[in-house]
């Protein structure tokens, strides 16, 4: 997901996709510890998603953007 499609969203869509993220994340680990993860990348990229998310909830916050 792109940093501008992000800014795009109201505060509580982006608290909804935080949520789901973390979600997707939790299972993601399940699966790999287990070992039916198909795309082992798939983590890192659900990680970085949540950090976009946070970002720009924080500059919202702060009145950066």
């Amino acid at each position: 997901m792109k940093i501008s499609e992000l800014r795009e969203m109201s505060t509580e869509q982006l608290n909804q996709e935080v949520y789901s993220l973390k979600e997707k994340l939790f299972n993601l680990r399940r699966k790999k510890a287990v070992g039916q993860v198909e795309n082992p990348l798939e983590v890192r990229n659900v990680r970085k998603d949540i950090a976009r998310c946070y970002t720009v909830l924080k500059e919202r916050e702060l009145g950066i953007r």
